[in-house]
């Protein structure tokens, strides 16, 4: 078992541990570089009164996470299972579902342990770690999630260097190698996944949703346009629900093949639909010159992105990307506007919308709003946590 370190915070952090706030951050300790990764610690408040328990793991988002606030309670294997235990027993629909076998079974702070993903792949387990301290717990995790579940194989994605990058590693860890693609469902439909190749697997779960309400209510015969298209699972649902036509558009070469890929499990004409590799700033600029219109327009960047020409910041740059859609979506027609960026929220998010319409001078109502799926479990004390704001705006 790892030693305990007594740790005094200053008072601001005591507090908000008290009232369950998950993360440790750094300008909480009165000396934070000393703490090396993966230790315990036993955090207490300027009065030496015990606080919590909690972990360090160097992350973007602070140093570490809170586990307990037990005094009593064991960082062990014990008390991880007990974490997986309950984590998978909240998502018993998702296990029992037909229709998808491709779901998260734990999310960090959400479930109890920041830093920590396990995302299920029918029968695969994924875990993702993202910090060294973290890490430092892979053989109790591993046997906690053994005795919680059955499984054909787990995989692990590295997250973390000393800039927070992901690790290149084999992903592979234990059980039988899994033969891929591996064909999940989503709601009926089928995804394409490869848990061994790197950092994505191809498809982000927390979409969910949103695709399905793209399906079920927004695509009957209409035009749709999926930007930052990725491996193109947002058209994939847009053909499903009955669209006229799909265009994908990413800058990533690879992306052709993997939206064909998607495309041919699903039994789809790939030659019906355009899958364009091009930067997506310059598609707009073609699509403007060609007088371009399309009923339906996905807007899912990434929160940072960099090209030869161009840097995307999402907190600053997303009003500008909102008006190079509105210009070439068909009146009436719809922009699916989608962040993952935790630095804000969703005011702030549908004030760029606001500035963006009106810049534009035209006017919108906003007919849906999405954040993540019920198995992306969050703390409502960790408001960056949950990170997903997407709005379905109807263009008048």
């Amino acid at each position: 078992m790892t030693n305990e370190i007594d740790v005094k915070l200053k008072d601001a952090l005591a507090q908000d541990l008290q009232k369950g706030v998950p993360i440790l951050l750094k300008d909480g300790f009165h000396e934070a570089d000393s703490l090396k990764e993966g230790s315990i610690l036993k955090l207490q408040n300027p009065a030496g009164k015990f606080v919590g328990k909690g972990y360090v793991g160097m992350q973007n988002k602070g140093i570490g996470w809170l586990l307990s606030k037990n005094e009593n309670e064991k960082i062990d294997t014990s008390f991880f299972q007990k974490k997986i235990a309950t984590a998978i027993k909240n998502r018993e629909d998702y296990y029992n579902s037909n229709d998808t076998t491709a779901f998260r079974i734990f999310n960090g702070e959400g479930d109890g342990i920041g830093g920590l993903t396990i995302d299920y792949f029918d029968g695969f387990y994924l875990i993702s770690w993202y910090s060294e301290g973290i890490y430092s717990f892979k053989e109790m995790i591993l046997e906690a999630l053994e005795a919680s579940v059955s499984y054909k194989g787990i995989y692990e994605k590295k997250r973390f260097d000393t800039k927070g990058q992901y690790v290149e590693d084999d992903d592979f860890v234990r059980g039988e190698c899994g033969e891929f693609p591996l064909i999940v469902k989503e709601n009926g439909l089928n995804f394409a996944i490869y848990l061994n190749d790197g950092a994505m697997v191809g498809v982000f779960l927390d979409q969910r949703d949103v695709r399905k309400k793209i399906r079920d209510a927004y695509s009957k015969g209409k035009t749709v346009l999926n930007t930052f298209s990725y491996t193109g699972a947002f058209s994939v649902f847009a053909v499903a629900g009955g669209a006229k036509k799909t265009t994908s558009v990413d800058l990533a070469k690879r992306s052709l093949s993997k939206t064909t890929e998607q495309f041919e499990v699903n039994g789809i004409d790939v030659e019906k639909q355009d899958i364009i590799v091009m930067d997506v700033f310059d598609y707009f600029k073609y699509a403007k010159r060609k007088e371009l219109a399309f009923d339906v327009v996905i807007l899912d960047p990434p929160s940072f992105a960099r090209s030869k020409k161009y840097t995307f910041s999402s907190a600053k740059d997303y009003t500008n990307l909102l008006k190079d859609a509105i210009a070439i979506t068909e009146k009436n027609g719809v922009i699916v506007a989608s962040t993952n960026n935790a630095t804000f929220g969703m005011k702030k998010f549908q004030t760029f919308v606001e500035k963006a319409f009106k810049e534009s001078n035209r006017k919108y109502t906003i007919e849906e709003e999405f954040s993540l799926p019920s198995d992306f479990r969050t703390s409502s004390l960790f408001k960056e946590g949950n990170y997903l704001k997407v709005l379905f705006i109807r263009i008048k």
